[in-house]
């Protein structure tokens, strides 16, 4: 017998949430294959069985909170012929059912069932009158109890569901007594509201948005850029760049990115974080990059981008993005970022100031590209600019640092052949 244990996926993950088996008890199972989906604070796992054999337990079900090192299932590697047995079985308990057939006439003795039926219909006809929550009338209907006596506490008259519960459980008390009955509100009329559980990583999500906006000393500076000369560069190498680098697509998440990576290099308190009464100025540029997907964001990291072209980032960027909307990306994808960079542009956003991610000092945030009217020289002309916002740990970083930094961020698009003298 080989106990299924919940890995250890990484340091900073102690439990997580079971998804989806995709075995189940009696179903032969193969050494190294994946039986169980788990979900944590940052990655879903696929979990394996190191025995050959049949699943006899499953000791964690769907939705359950599991802890790193609990047994959540057993294969027995002995009991490869007893997986059909259960299926054996169940035509033996068929029988009896067929047997139980000539005791149909029990179907009958709900002959009594008419009785409430008319109080039932006629209550139909007086609950009509009456205004209550759908959920309160089914619980009348379930229980025969006419609406019209029923006393609410809603000051407006409605009936809710628990004034029907309450209804004949305790004698009948004046008005005045259900005023304390105020909790009766916490109640939520369903036919209007859904509630849904957030996911397990929702949850993480929220609270570290949380913790973050309590924990630092965040402010925003903004900048736009003119984009008109790295359009017009994309626009004449896009072809070439993508027969050279096997179809890869030349975007303009590159540029920022090494743009990025140069005013870090001139700038390192915005590579840095703090650690107890400590900076630690990072000396590697391991850059997260923000992707969409059906769960919320995610944010992997392209690493060592200092020592990356255009291509390979590029590239990495596209594999990252693949992995993360097929929950494939693994913990090492999404581990020790030193800054990142957020395009909410790809939704339409025109400016937006968004929140410092995990332990990092700062991110960018990237915006819509959108035509207007600048004044170049003494002449107007319509540009495509975008708004671009830095919003950085004041406790890290100083006003002259991040306004600094995004000014570099902004000469380096504009003028995108200095790029390649930054390296």
């Amino acid at each position: 017998m080989a106990d299924i244990i919940v890995p250890e996926l990484a340091e900073s993950i102690t439990e997580g949430e079971i998804v989806r088996w995709v075995k189940q008890v009696g179903d032969s199972v193969e050494k190294g294959e994946f039986i169980v989906e788990l979900e944590t604070d940052k990655v879903n796992a696929e979990i394996i069985s190191e025995e050959a054999g049949v699943l006899t337990e499953i000791l964690a079900q769907e939705g359950d909170v599991v802890e790193v090192g609990a047994v959540i299932a057993r294969v027995d590697a002995n009991a490869t012929g007893s997986a059909p047995a259960p299926k054996e079985e169940a035509p033996k308990e068929e029988a009896p059912k067929e047997e139980a057939k000539p005791e149909a006439p029990k179907k009958e003795a709900p002959k009594a069932a008419p009785a409430p039926a008319a109080p039932v219909v006629e209550e139909t006809s007086s609950n009509e009158r009456i205004i209550a929550s759908p959920a309160a009338r089914k619980l009348a209907r379930e229980k025969g109890i006419d609406l019209a006596a029923v006393s609410p506490v809603d000051p407006q008259g409605r009936v809710r569901v628990q004034d029907v519960a309450a209804h004949g459980t305790a004698p009948a008390a004046p008005a005045a007594q259900a005023t304390p009955a105020a909790p009766a509100p916490k109640a939520v009329d369903d036919s209007r509201v859904e509630a849904v559980k957030m996911t397990r990583r929702q949850q993480t999500a929220a609270r570290k948005l949380l913790e973050v906006s309590q924990n630092t000393a965040m402010l925003t500076t903004f900048n736009e850029i003119d984009m008109t000369a790295v359009m017009a560069l994309r626009s004449r190498k896009k072809d070439a760049f993508m027969e050279n680098h096997d179809g890869t697509k030349l975007g303009f998440m590159s540029f920022f990115t090494k743009a990025v990576t140069a005013a870090l290099k001139k700038y390192p308190a915005v590579n840095a974080k703090i650690v107890g009464d400590e900076i630690h100025y990072n000396k590697f540029y391991d850059i997260g990059v923000a992707v969409s997907t059906p769960d919320g964001l995610v944010v992997p990291n392209v690493r060592d981008t200092d020592r990356k072209n255009f291509a390979e980032i590029e590239a990495d960027i596209a594999e990252l993005a693949v992995k993360a909307r097929n929950k494939k990306l693994a913990l090492s994808d999404l581990e020790g970022g030193s800054f990142t960079i957020t395009n909410g542009g790809i939704f339409g956003s025109l400016m937006s100031t968004p929140i410092i991610n995990g332990d990092q000092a700062a991110i960018l945030g990237m915006h819509n590209i959108v035509k207007r009217p600048i004044a170049v020289g003494d002449e107007i002309e319509l540009r495509p600019m975008m708004y671009v916002a830095l919003s950085y740990d004041h406790r890290i970083i100083n006003g002259k640092e991040s306004v600094g930094f995004l000014k570099m961020v902004k000469d380096l698009i504009e003028n995108p052949e200095d790029l390649l003298l930054e390296g």
